[in-house]
């Protein structure tokens, strides 16, 4: 450390997908480097539910400090990206002040996103109807209350780029962009097109905010992965896994369900693991003993389903945003594979332990960066209407596979059979517009709806 304090320390940061280890070596790192410990995950924020987000313990807290785990009320809904932006990004500046290694862990990939690149609107004024304590309101929270279909309708109107990138179902991001608008004045795709116009913006966003990035991703065979999954939800279950989800239903959600206004899609009652338990613990000790079992077996296959769901996303994320996006704000990745955990040691932690040295001294890390073919040119946000089926299709890859789905043929077929029909003149000149931009698909030559 003495070495590098005329340089720039590194801002650590630690990638890969739930149960591949990521918080096991950032506690190592942090003992052997002197560094603190700052979780990146969206739910661990949040007081309670500690075994079901795999909060570090206790003990392991003793050992090295740990930040941004347990401060916000599970009462909370409106806690966003922005704030916990906000408050990480202080301290990654205290910690490089007290010449310690920050050492980020994560978890959630729009929370790491917003750490390292310049991504996010910062609103210039506050909007919204006063709350109840006298404050003001959420403006996001209220857009949320309308309907999907008028919020994108009224997106569109305003902001017809960034409406064509969301599908009408996602509310929260819809909400979001017209939040932007009303607070700023400018729409939120004009915002983000200044960011990536930056000295070293790019496709994806604006500049990275710190220039010595050293990312280590933990990686293992897909296989084994799912393996190691499944096994760690039954060690949750062992550590008492039902008893914090029964407390935690008694004590925030019970009186929800009871006025039908529970929320699974804000706050910590999103967590991977509480929603999938919902009907056991809404029946519990009120039905049959063999019912309940059935309940709560259906529970725990969909904790396992989702986990392994949510790694593979994971996984995706760090693909596409790290290794296949070559450019100016793309830092390289260091991988790590940890298929044999026998072999942690040598194979994990001593190679770890070299690549962060290195970009202490100022030096080329003994291994080379993971790198990847790039895409393509597919486009994971562009937007498709299918006319035929009244769908919106986001991303390219999505709309090839909705074109051959069996779904769509069938309405296609359909269409054009109620178009070839002499005696539905009206529909055919209603539809004028559909019919005339129809193109053919590459599966059948049959024709298809605009992009």
């Amino acid at each position: 450390m003495a070495g590098a304090a005329a340089r720039q320390l590194p801002l650590v940061v630690v990638l890969g997908a739930t149960g591949t280890g990521k918080s096991r070596l950032a506690l190592q790192l942090g003992l052997r480097l002197g560094g603190e410990i700052i979780s990146a995950d969206s739910m661990q924020v949040y007081q309670g539910l500690d075994i079901i987000t795999n909060k570090a313990s206790t003990e392991e807290q003793a050992l090295c400090k740990h930040h941004m785990i347990s401060f916000v009320d599970p009462l909370v809904t409106n806690y966003t990206v922005v704030d916990f932006r906000n408050k990480a990004t202080a301290l990654i500046e205290d910690l490089f002040a007290c010449k310690k290694i920050p050492i980020v862990v994560g978890g959630t990939n729009y929370y790491i996103e917003s750490l390292l690149w310049k991504v996010l609107i910062d609103p210039k004024k506050k909007t919204g109807t006063p709350g109840p304590a006298g404050g003001v309101a959420d403006r996001k929270a209220e857009l949320e209350k309308l309907d999907g279909q008028e919020l994108h309708r009224r997106l569109k109107q305003v902001d017809p780029e960034m409406a064509s990138r969301l599908h009408p179902h996602d509310k929260r991001k819809v909400a979001r962009s017209l939040q932007v608008y009303e607070e700023t004045g400018v729409t939120h795709s004009e915002l983000l097109q200044m960011q990536q116009g930056e000295e070293g913006g790019g496709p994806l966003g604006g500049p990275l905010k710190y220039p010595n990035l050293c990312i280590l991703w933990l990686y293992t065979e897909q296989a084994v992965l799912e393996e190691r999954l499944d096994a760690r939800v039954d060690a949750m279950l062992a550590a008492g896994l039902l008893e914090e989800l029964r407390d935690f239903h008694r004590r925030y959600n019970q009186e929800k369900v009871a006025e039908s206004c529970q929320d699974y899609q804000h706050g910590i009652f999103q967590s991977i693991g509480f929603k999938e338990f919902h009907e056991f613990l809404i029946t519990e000790g009120k039905c049959p003993a063999e019912q309940g079992e059935e309940l709560l077996d259906k529970g725990i296959e969909a904790l396992k389903l989702v986990t392994k769901r949510y790694a593979r996303k994971q996984n995706k994320w760090v693909k596409n945003r790290f290794l296949r996006r070559p450019g100016p704000n793309a830092p390289l990745v260091y991988g790590l594979e940890v298929s044999d955990l026998s072999q942690w040691e040598e194979k994990v932690l001593e190679p770890a332990v070299q690549i962060v040295d290195s970009f202490l001294q100022g030096q080329q890390p003994p291994v080379e960066p993971i790198r990847m073919e790039p895409d393509s040119g597919e486009n994971k946000r562009r937007g498709h209407e299918c006319v035929v089926c009244n769908r919106v299709i986001i991303g390219d890859r999505e709309w090839q596979a909705h074109l051959k789905s069996k779904s769509h043929l069938f309405h296609l077929r359909k269409s054009r059979k109620l178009h070839s029909d002499p005696h539905s003149a009206k529909c055919r000149s209603s539809d004028t517009e559909a019919t005339r931009t129809c193109t053919e698909a590459s599966a059948e030559n049959l024709e298809t709806c605009r992009t």
